[in-house]
This record gives C-alpha cells, structure tokens and sequence, in this order.
C-alpha cells in the first residue's frame, strides 16, 4: 500500500515541484498546475493523466482506478485508490502527471538522472 509519505518522497526532489496543503489536502503542483492531490483521508489519489488514455486505464484496473467526479472531467485527471498501488506504479503515475505539467526541457534533463 502506498502512503503520502511515498509520493513525498518522489515528488520533493522533482524540479519546480511544491506541496502544499490546501483545505487539508496534500497536493504537489508546478506553479498553480497540481499533477498530484489526495483526498483528506488520504485514501485515494488524483493525478494528473491525459483524457483520450483514462478511460482504457479504468476498463484495465477498475479495482484501483476510478475516473474523477463529474465536475473533474474536463481536465487531465484520474483517480486510484492507494490501497491498491504498488510503489513503482506509483513512482511511474507520479512522474508522468509532473512530466505534464513541466516543460520538455526540465523533464528532459532530470529524468536521465533516474536511470
């Protein structure tokens, strides 16, 4: 099962990443663009996913992927319950919703440093 904890451990060395606690939700944004938040109980949590994907991405795993509330649906945005997340799953969700929201040369240059 995968924690806060964990995806603080990834997001915080990412480049131009924060966390901020907003309405007592943990969320790590790129300015004002979050890519990754947790609901208050910290159960379940959004990142951000391209829209034409999350449909065969919640058909694939529904047990762990939910797609957002109505109000969600137009933006880049999937929910998983973190109960069902394995670490490097998550490592790869993580970095992909940063990776959409940095541009191509700042995602570029760190991720070779992950190899």
């Amino acid at each position: 099962m995968v924690t806060v904890d964990d995806v603080r451990r990834i997001a915080r060395d990412l480049p131009r990443s924060e966390e901020h606690l907003i309405r007592d939700r943990v969320k790590f944004r790129v300015g004002k663009i979050v890519y990754v938040a947790f609901s208050r109980d910290e159960t379940t949590m959004g990142f951000g996913f391209p829209k034409q994907e999350r449909a065969a991405l919640v058909a694939a795993d529904p047990a762990t992927f939910q797609l957002p509330r109505e109000s969600d649906m137009r933006f880049n945005w999937v929910v998983a319950r973190l109960d069902q997340l394995g670490e490097e799953e998550m490592t790869e969700l993580v970095l992909d919703a940063w990776r959409m929201v940095v541009p191509r040369k700042v995602w570029s240059a760190y991720l070779p440093r992950l190899a």
